[in-house]
């Protein structure tokens, strides 16, 4: 066992083994000091009582880019002045004394499955910052740019039933949805074509019509020679992550599970209608349909939300077919006996302003926010933290990205403190000063 694999992993330090470390000076030979190796133990030795809970064997993450306002949706402010109000009113949902907006008419049937989070809070007001903060569950830094959500999931528990780990639907959302400083093999497989189109194809897919099956296999054998000779010469990551990449084209392409499993067109007509025959309703069906074929975990986006200027329009066009299509996936998921162990993530990347600007839009606006989580362990029929009465600030619980990310992690199973080897052999938390929000947990 190298160094590098015992630094990463220190369960393998236990102290009855310190005595026989020392006696066959197994210490210099690794080139690590007394104090490294007691360090590494008791580190260990605190892992060992943790406990990761995996209640969810799916992941589906909608992202709403942009940054969508509160007060539009799951957090409106019914008794506050009308320019902090904003255009819509409000409506009852299956919770009792739980309010959305009156465009939520589908979702607010459903709130008694969702756990809505009113306080979530952080620091970028920036586009990109807050993008990065929500998808990966760090503040950005100018050395590292540090992996998403879907990109650890993928390199901690890789494929399932010949499918990818990471997809995403129609396409990478944004540069923080990527490997950041991991191998690029655990980046996502993304469509390239989106299913609400008439002729959806998925890209990369099939075999050019040109090209028959023996064909294939004989260009795959011949490029097996010639990466073989190449690892010979040069070890890199993007030779092993081409490699990678071309054993999991490969595995796809030949693959009857792939085929069936991104076949939108295979679902019931009457519920695509239901969806919705639109982007928001076709991603998330997409979205469904690969998690229930083995895909661990999905991204999707939907629509912008970046609205400075004419909120109301803004909202008008965009949120009765997300309203819908949420609304859906979430009964269609439950009906199916799919939303236990599907956790379902509806997130942006920050809030807006408190009051209406002169354009009747609002700013960014990252001190607090709302998002909603379903299934997979969290509790239902559950709001977590409060706004104050103008959504100035958090007023009750708010919710760090860190703690978050955390609680994220720890429903998929994956424990948030164990460390990744970043370049340069650095190890660093999946997230750093985040612990599981126990309240959220079902």
């Amino acid at each position: 066992m190298g160094l590098d694999s015992l630094q990463n992993d220190p369960s393998h330090f236990r102290l009855s083994s310190r005595r026989g470390f020392l006696h066959v000076g197994f210490l210099g030979s690794v080139g690590l000091s007394l104090g490294k190796i007691l360090e590494m133990e008791a580190r260990a030795e605190a892992k060992q009582g943790r406990k990761v809970t995996a209640k969810a064997s799916s992941v589906i993450h909608i992202v709403l880019g942009g940054g969508m306002a509160a007060q539009e949706s799951f957090d409106p402010k019914i008794n506050a002045p009308a320019e902090y109000r904003g255009p819509y009113r409000s409506i009852k949902t299956a919770l009792t004394g739980v309010h959305f907006s009156e465009l939520m008419k589908e979702t607010a049937k459903v709130a008694d499955k969702l756990c809505i989070i009113r306080a979530m809070s952080h620091g970028e007001a920036a586009h990109e910052r807050g993008t990065h903060n929500m998808m990966t569950g760090y503040r950005p830094s100018p050395a590292l740019h540090f992996p998403s959500m879907g990109s650890v999931v993928s390199h901690e528990l890789g494929p399932r039933n010949n499918l990818p780990p990471y997809v995403c639907v129609p396409k990478t959302p944004n540069i923080y949805a990527g490997t950041g400083y991991l191998s690029s093999s655990y980046s996502p497989f993304s469509l390239g074509d989106d299913p609400a189109k008439k002729n959806f194809q998925v890209r990369d897919l099939d075999l050019h019509k040109s090209i028959s099956t023996n064909r294939f296999e004989n260009r795959r054998g011949i490029l097996k020679v010639v990466d073989a000779h190449f690892r010979g010469l040069e070890s890199s990551d993007n030779m092993t992550a081409m490699g990678s990449f071309y054993d999991r084209a490969y595995s796809l392409i030949s693959s009857p599970e792939a085929k069936k499993a991104f076949d939108i067109n295979a679902e019931d007509d009457k519920l695509r209608d239901r969806y919705g025959r639109n982007e928001a309703g076709q991603r998330l069906l997409m979205a469904r349909r690969l998690v229930e074929n083995g895909v661990r975990f999905v991204t999707l986006s939907v629509g912008g939300w970046d609205h400075h200027n004419d909120i109301k329009s803004g909202f008008d066009k965009q949120m009765p077919n997300l309203d819908r299509a949420y609304a859906t996936l979430i009964t269609d998921l439950a009906e199916r006996g799919m939303l236990e162990n599907t956790l379902v993530l509806l997130t942006t990347e920050f809030g807006r302003t408190p009051k209406i600007n002169a354009n009747a839009g609002r700013d960014h606006y990252p001190k607090v926010f709302s998002i909603s989580l379903a299934g997979g362990g969290l509790k239902q029929g559950f709001v977590y933290g409060k706004s104050d009465a103008t959504s100035t600030q958090p007023d009750e619980d708010p919710l760090s990205v860190s703690d978050y990310a955390s609680t994220i992690y720890n429903l998929i199973g994956i424990d948030s403190e164990r460390e990744l080897m970043s370049p340069g052999a650095r190890p660093i938390e999946i997230v750093k000063d985040g612990s599981v929000v126990t309240d959220l947990l079902a």
